[in-house]
């Protein structure tokens, strides 16, 4: 298993400047090779990433002598992403006229100056001793922190946030997970954009720190002194640097909540049980999309899967047409609740109820309750284990609207 650890870099005026100077290399070589890639393709030709390549490196030196003051891995990586972009493309296209998803996957694009600004070094040119990193061609760096993993590093990316560089190194780890032996059993986990999370096992409500509405008043005003700036003007760069410090600061806040959640619970519980939120439909509504990207609910997905895989954790995600919220105890769906209702009413049994540990307990007993849903005949109303199909036909619900009602 590779685990990556992203840490910040204190480098000298030089070395930033040589980092800056990698970068642009790496973005420079991309754009050369993609733009030979379309030539050759549009004169009927067959490019590939590998001859792309061996022509540069025929080539290189000589028509760009400054090449040998910057470390080769930048120059030589960029063939491998591009051959990773344009196959990601075909690929998609592939998947899409199969009719297998959705999702598209855009043409590969030429990259910008100052936008994802980064560099690849090899395994074999990493050298880490606690806070210090060695760069070819550069020496060694000053790290904020030590490298958290012990294994095989397997590579290293240089990459520049706003105003600030950081490593990504790639660790291989070499370990089976096992879930901890004190860890709780199944919980619930309701996420929403009041309560970034609420826990059925306690029964609890874990906010978000929502650092863009935080920051929506000083990013308004960033952004009218940047339009009322001279463009690349010293004051315009000047509060564009303050500007991307402020959005990165955004992020950082909003990663940090969600990794001490999810760190959280996969060392607490040996299964969870999630939604399966269709993120990218819940952003078009206008009235609820900044406050829903503000909580990082696709991001709170990945990092949650990838840790439980580590700590030997289940994940269970529940139909994305399970009613959790409105399905009630003794098996009647309830139809009528809204998003302005925050406290669930039984109309048939007079339950009451928080809105978000009710989702969140029906999401602990969704294994339970599909269970019972194939099984018929099984006790379920009003029981600790959910109705079974009979008595959900009886209160006027069957196992196939269950499952289609939200």
């Amino acid at each position: 298993m590779i685990f990556a650890h992203k840490i910040a870099l204190d480098l000298t005026q030089a070395q930033e400047a040589y980092c800056r100077r990698a970068a642009g290399t790496a973005r420079f070589t991309y754009n050369a090779a993609l733009a030979e890639w379309q030539r050759q393709y549009h004169a009927g030709e067959k490019p590939t990433a590998a001859t792309l390549k061996q022509q540069w490196n025929a080539t290189k030196y000589e028509r760009y002598p400054w090449l040998k003051d910057i470390h080769r891995d930048a120059h030589a990586q960029p063939f491998t992403n591009l051959h990773a972009a344009f196959r990601a493309f075909f690929q998609n296209l592939k998947n899409r006229k199969a009719g297998k998803t959705k999702r598209k996957v855009g043409y590969p694009a030429f990259k910008k100056k100052g936008v994802h600004d980064s560099f690849y070094i090899a395994n074999d040119k990493v050298q880490v001793d606690g806070k210090h990193l060695r760069i070819p061609l550069l020496g060694w760096v000053r790290m904020r922190e030590a490298l958290r993993f012990s294994g095989k590093i397997m590579a290293a990316v240089v990459s520049r946030t706003a105003d600030r560089w950081f490593v990504s190194l790639s660790v291989q780890v070499d370990f089976i997970p096992t879930a901890s032996e004190h860890q709780a059993g199944c919980c619930g986990v309701d996420l929403g954009i009041r309560h970034l999370a609420t826990l059925s096992t306690p029964r609890e409500h874990i906010d978000g720190p929502k650092p863009l509405k935080a920051a929506l008043k000083q990013l308004r005003r960033l952004n009218r002194e940047l339009a009322r700036r001279v463009k690349f003007s010293a004051h315009w760069h000047e509060t564009k640097r303050k500007l991307g410090r402020l959005h990165a600061r955004i992020a950082a806040m909003r990663a940090d909540s969600l990794h001490k959640l999810t760190t959280r619970l996969t060392r607490t519980y040996h299964e969870i049980v999630i939604e399966d939120l269709h993120v990218a439909g819940m952003v078009q509504n206008r009235k609820l999309a900044r406050a829903i990207s503000d909580m990082g609910l696709g991001m709170f997905r990945q990092m949650l899967t990838y840790k439980a895989e580590a700590a030997g954790v289940t994940i269970t995600v529940a139909d994305r047409w399970f009613p959790s919220t409105k399905l009630c105890r003794c098996g009647v769906v309830n139809e009528t609740i809204t998003l302005a209702d925050r406290v669930f009413t039984c109309a048939a049994c007079g339950h009451t109820e928080d809105r978000d540990i009710h989702a969140a307990l029906n999401l602990e007993r969704y294994l339970r309750l599909v269970g019972n849903l194939n099984a018929p005949g099984q006790p379920g109303a009003g029981s600790d284990v959910g109705p079974s199909e009979t008595e959900l036909e009886e209160g006027g619900t069957t196992k196939s609207a269950l499952l289609r009602t939200f």
